[in-house]
């Protein structure tokens, strides 16, 4: 294994001069002199083992086979120390592979359930830290097997998702198997009982940070037992008996912070809990109760630490120190660059930093700004959740998002994603993802670069960083002032790829890439751009093969914007064309999921235009497939009701569809179709309209009777173009 370096000759008469050597690959049939040859197996171990750990696990596996000095190498205590799994899929079989590496492992990261089952596989009886999310699906007998397996735990956090499977057995089992455990922290668990948190009393003494974070119920009157506990969380945890904290907690020995976050906690709790004579901090941020009373705000509040909204946290934070910041923003730079230390503002600072808890722009991008890579990817990962409102339906807070932008926060985000490490690539690409939904901040993302850093990271190996920056090009390409900067940068094709990379087990990116295509495709330019680089037949394979009703959406918007520009460009003729196509589109009209259904008729619509597609779809089922869906929209929103008509006209300008529907569309259907006549939505009752310009046939069916009586109930703006429309079809007048 070598690499032939050739030195650039310059020629000027008969005299050379050197330019500045560079590398290049060679065939091993150069006849280049072998001093100049670069032995790559015979670099410093010290070298190699650097340029290893700077690899994922799987890349780090890859290059340990090249050959057996670096396969030796590849193994080294030292590189193994740390694993994080999340951005592939980790099964039995792959977790059984890394497991003669995993002898000293201390540090595991994962993602989902799979990979939950899959961790007793590596053998790591010496592992110290878990940490895991989207832990949705992960049970108490899985979490148990883990606790058995590793009784040298330390630290297990799950979350932030909620864990809604496991439930107080398994802590129970934690508490047993796990004595020498210092850190527990669970997210969206529905009870945790007296017996558990006894449990953990009683069997883990060295118990110091518990966060019993969103769960509905937890036993106030056992959280006291635990007498080892430095820090404790219940933020956003209901059903709080706030008279049993204020009794029990206030007598802890040993608690310095608690986070009563997300609480309906009241002011009189705070302030018999500022009498501990322990306690330091308190965070109390979005706490209705307290930011309705003024009194509370300018309460000193026996001089303990309140972290709230009506706070200055960074000036609090300063008040900590011996030695006040000359710039109080400065806090955590200073705290960083103390040569003295104090070990109990050390574990207040950096639990303050990890909790979570810490919220508001200027402060997480000052986190961000620090010279620890974890701290600023919890960074980075606190600031793509703080501008959220409802993940579901997309929905962020402006005025958060336009403060991070404000304090040159996009800068910051760029930056990071630039990094090598792909945990900070995926979090700050997330993050950046989640601002751009903002328009205002989208432009300064665009302005910054951003587009480009996107594009780039979406053409990475790691599935986590793809996934997220393909989120960040959909959301920024809803502007149709960045759809032709995307497909500048190369954006249209990385999207393609990754739809092709991800195909199976994948289905968050491939939900980004479709939709994110999507958007693009409704532009002429880059639904062109989507057709030559292969997106038709992507998009496509998704729509046959992917049984995510998210990406079956996405996947079939696509397929009908591609299909809308008509004579501007051939895509329409393209998608018709494209093995399979119009029968998975067909199949997705009898969809359980309504956006689904809304889109797959959608597309059908469009490619009805085409004088080939009309009876290709025909051929494939469509009719009968949308007169079946006619049938049931009738309760269905005004988009589906849309689409639907809309299909049924389109196939009904063939005469050969239209006989067909002459037959098909009996009194249900046509009763589904009249009630869009009454809609106050003009698009929907134009498309109704045209679904029943159907031949002489419906007549006999006194279909046009069914119309007119329609027409006394509906919208007035409708009349005249439902009456033109019946003087128009054969027969009519007669009639």
């Amino acid at each position: 294994m070598s690499r032939r370096v050739r030195r650039k000759v310059a020629r000027k008469g008969k005299d050379k001069v050197n330019l500045p050597s560079y590398v290049e690959i060679e065939d091993g049939g150069s006849s280049l002199d072998q001093n100049l040859v670069v032995d790559w197996i015979r670099l410093p171990d010290d070298t190699v083992i650097q340029l290893f750990t700077c690899l994922n696990y799987r890349d780090r596996a890859s290059l340990s086979s090249t050959c057996r000095t670096w396969r030796t190498l590849g193994v080294s205590p030292c590189l193994w120390q740390s694993l994080d799994l999340r951005a592939h899929k980790c099964d039995a079989t792959t977790a059984a592979s890394l497991a003669p590496r995993c002898v000293n492992l201390q540090k595991l990261r994962f993602r989902g359930a799979e990979s939950a089952d899959a961790i007793i596989n590596l053998q790591a009886r010496g592992l110290r830290e878990i940490s895991g999310d989207y832990c949705r699906k992960i049970t108490d007998a899985t979490l148990s097997v883990i606790a058995a397996r590793h009784e040298a735990l330390e630290s297990l956090q799950l979350g932030p998702d909620f864990c809604e499977r496991i439930s107080s057995d398994a802590i129970k089992a934690i508490a047993i198997c796990c004595p020498k455990l210092r850190k527990l922290r669970l997210s969206g668990i529905r009870d945790v009982d007296g017996d558990a948190i006894n449990a953990l009393a009683k069997n883990c003494r060295n118990l110091m940070d518990i966060g019993f974070i969103d769960c509905l119920n937890v036993d106030e009157l056992a959280l006291g037992n635990v007498v080892s506990v430095q820090f404790l969380s219940v933020a956003g945890t209901t059903n709080m008996k706030w008279v049993l904290v204020s009794q029990h907690w206030i007598k802890l020995p040993n608690l310095i912070g608690l986070d009563v976050s997300r609480t309906d906690v009241v002011p009189t709790v705070l302030r018999l809990l500022s009498s501990s004579q322990s306690l330091k901090v308190l965070c109390a941020l979005n706490c209705p109760a307290l930011e309705a009373d003024a009194s509370f705000a300018s309460n000193n509040n026996k001089g303990k630490l309140l972290l709230a909204l009506f706070t200055d946290i960074f000036k609090g934070l300063a008040s900590l120190f011996a030695d006040i910041s000359k710039k109080e923003r400065n806090v955590f730079s200073d705290w960083r660059n103390l040569k003295k230390k104090d070990k109990n503002l050390d574990e207040i600072m950096t639990v303050w930093i990890t909790s979570g808890s810490a919220k508001g722009p200027a402060l997480l991008l000052s986190l961000m700004q620090s010279s620890q890579e974890d701290v600023q990817e919890r960074a980075a990962t606190g600031l793509a959740t703080f501008v959220v409102i409802d993940d579901e339906n997309a929905s962020i807070d402006s005025g958060r998002a336009e403060a991070v932008m404000q304090n040159s926060g996009i800068r910051l985000l760029l930056n990071i994603a630039r990094s090598w490490r792909e945990g900070l690539q995926s979090e700050a690409a997330k993050a950046i993802a989640n601002l751009s939904v903002n328009a205002n901040v989208a432009k300064d993302v665009a302005e910054e670069g951003g587009i480009n850093i996107l594009a780039n990271l979406a053409r990475s190996m790691n599935r986590l960083v793809a996934e997220e920056a393909a989120g960040g090009l959909w959301n920024l390409s809803v502007g149709e002032e960045h759809k032709g900067a995307i497909a500048e940068a190369g954006g249209v094709k990385a999207l393609v790829d990754l739809i092709f990379k991800w195909s199976t087990g994948g289905d968050g990116v491939l939900e980004r890439a479709a939709g994110a295509l999507a958007n693009l495709a409704a532009d002429d330019k880059c639904s062109m751009e989507v057709a030559v680089v292969g997106g038709v037949h992507a998009l496509v394979m998704l729509a046959r093969t992917c049984k995510f009703e998210g990406v079956q959406e996405q996947a079939a918007r696509a397929l009908a914007n591609l299909a809308a520009h008509g004579d501007n460009n051939s895509n329409n003729a393209a998608v018709g064309l494209e093995t399979g196509a119009l029968e998975a589109l067909v199949q997705l009209t009898r969809s359980p999921h309504e956006g689904v259904r809304q889109e797959a008729a959608g597309a059908l619509w469009n490619l009805s235009f085409d004088d080939r597609n009309r009876e290709s779809i025909a051929a494939a089922g469509g009719v009968e497939a949308l007169v079946a869906l006619a049938h049931s929209c009738s309760n269905a929103s005004p988009g589906l009701q849309e689409r639907a008509a809309g299909a049924l006209w389109g196939l009904s300008v063939s005469e050969a569809n239209s006989n067909i529907l002459a037959y098909k569309l009996h009194a249900p259907s046509v009763s589904a179709l009249s009630m869009g006549l009454r809609s106050f939505v003009i698009d929907v009752s134009n498309s109704v309209l045209m679904a029943f310009w159907l031949p002489w046939k419906l007549w006999k069916m006194q279909v046009g009777w069914d119309i007119g009586r329609e027409c006394t109930k509906m919208h007035p703006l409708r009349k005249f173009d439902v009456l033109t429309c019946l003087c128009l079809v054969p027969g009519a007048k007669k009639n």
